[in-house]
């Protein structure tokens, strides 16, 4: 019989958060990308947009802004409309979504720039 394997959901990922929507921002993903739910993403900022962190860009990316809390598919178009968590909150290490090719000491510089946002990642969460 084979075996059913569920796909990670905000539950898997959103272990706490602020009342009112106080940790979560309304943002806009960067036409050319589709990015999962769980992906740490950084702030272009020049364009204001957002994007898959990448540690060896010098546009603002290489910086963790937040953590989206969906899918995000703006493959063709800027999306307006994605959501992340980006202050007070915990959130489960196994569900974020890092870059191919990220190193451990650039994870652990992102993880430090999350915490530093009061996002706080949580191991076995």
């Amino acid at each position: 019989m084979a075996e059913m394997i569920e796909s990670l959901n905000l539950g898997d990922l959103l272990k706490y958060e602020a009342p009112h929507f106080y940790s979560r921002d309304r943002v806009t993903v960067g036409a050319g990308q589709s990015l999962p739910l769980g992906a740490v993403v950084g702030l272009v900022t020049a364009t204001g947009h957002y994007a898959r962190i990448d540690p060896s860009a010098t546009d603002g990316r290489q910086v963790a802004a937040g953590v989206l809390l969906q899918p995000c598919d703006a493959t063709l178009i800027d999306r307006d409309d994605a959501l992340i968590v980006a202050r007070h909150a915990i959130v489960a290490q196994h569900a974020l979504q890092w870059p191919e090719g990220i190193t451990a000491a650039e994870t652990l510089t992102a993880l430090a720039q999350l915490k530093a946002l009061g996002v706080l990642v949580r191991h076995g969460a």
